[in-house]
């Protein structure tokens, strides 16, 4: 199987490089300075699941001299894909699969404006992993894909693309209801986003501090409030699969959009809080907790590039 993955970041890049060491044929569409020590130095993972170095890689920017794939990993940040998807067409050929793996719930939506809808299927993951530096990537839990096709039918492209996930060791899951997952995922990363960027603090403190958790279960159940509203069927027991979940997740993780604030790179807000804003302010959903996290968020946000640093003058003694 021929692997093209498009945004070899934390996540690409993690699973790219778990199918790399497993013998698959796994190109890396990247970028700037972590494009240039793919090529030169290959490509390091920091693991507690096993480190890995991979002494060379197939990395590239021009798409073009990749030729058809059969498995292409979306894997973009969500205000790169309408440059990114330029990168497509000559990934694809006539039994091509490309499969969004990005946060939020319209990645397919926006990549069907691009290609033909056949050519699609859908995924999430859970997986804490980012470029630690140029080439390097730390994943700290988790290791999950999930996708599955449009209609919920099983096609022998998914069901070689889970084989080639089980054996490089990653978890995979090939679901028949693929909406269900996405929103369950959305529901879980859209509190987790919110949570640890406003705060800027990882998962342990939050959990841990009683007003803190309990806004974080208010966020849960305006989320899951907003998705049932839009008429996706979670599971009864959702609010309490996320909860669990939290309280297995490792205390230091954070989150993309946590990392993304730190390091000064662009959040995707908008396209995680702000769009389950906007579609439970639609469907008449109060959402009072989310708007709150979203307002303090998206001030962060601006006094990094808006504002210049308050100085506080010196008290005359």
């Amino acid at each position: 199987m021929r692997i093209a993955i498009v945004g070899s970041g934390g996540l690409g890049g993690y699973f790219g490089g778990r199918f790399a060491a497993a013998g698959v044929d796994v190109t890396f569409l990247a970028r700037g300075a972590h494009l240039e020590a793919l090529r030169s130095g290959g490509l390091r993972i920091e693991s507690p699941q096993g480190n890995l170095h991979l002494a060379r890689v197939s990395a590239t920017d021009d798409a073009s001299t990749v030729g058809a794939v059969d498995v292409v990993l979306f894997a973009v940040k969500l205000y790169d894909t309408a440059s990114a998807v330029g990168l497509l067409p000559p990934l694809i050929g006539p039994d091509t699969v490309v499969i969004p793996f990005q946060n939020g719930v319209e990645s397919v939506e926006m990549l069907a404006r691009a290609i033909d809808r056949s050519r699609l299927a859908a995924g999430t993951s859970y997986v804490q992993a980012f470029i630690a530096e140029p080439g390097v990537i730390r994943h700290v839990a988790l290791d999950r894909l999930i996708f599955g096709e449009l209609d919920g039918a099983r096609t022998p492209r998914l069901e070689r693309f889970f084989d080639v996930c089980r054996d490089a060791g990653v978890s995979p899951t090939l679901s028949d209801r693929i909406e269900v997952e996405l929103w369950s995922k959305f529901v879980h990363l859209s509190v987790l986003s919110g949570m640890t960027a406003v705060t800027r603090s990882p998962v342990g403190p939050l959990r841990d501090d009683p007003d803190l958790f309990a806004m974080w279960q208010a966020a849960l159940v305006e989320t899951i409030a907003v998705a049932r509203a839009r008429g996706v069927d979670l599971p009864r027991g959702l609010f309490d699969e996320l909860i669990a979940l939290l309280q297995s997740t490792p205390a230091q993780a954070g989150s993309s959009m946590l990392q993304d604030l730190e390091t000064g790179r662009p959040m995707e807000i908008e396209a995680v809080m702000g769009a389950v804003l906007e579609i439970g302010e639609r469907l008449g959903v109060p959402m009072p907790a989310t708007q709150a996290v979203y307002a303090c968020t998206t001030l962060l946000n601006e006094r990094r590039t808006r504002y210049p640093a308050v100085l506080i003058p010196e008290v005359a003694r």
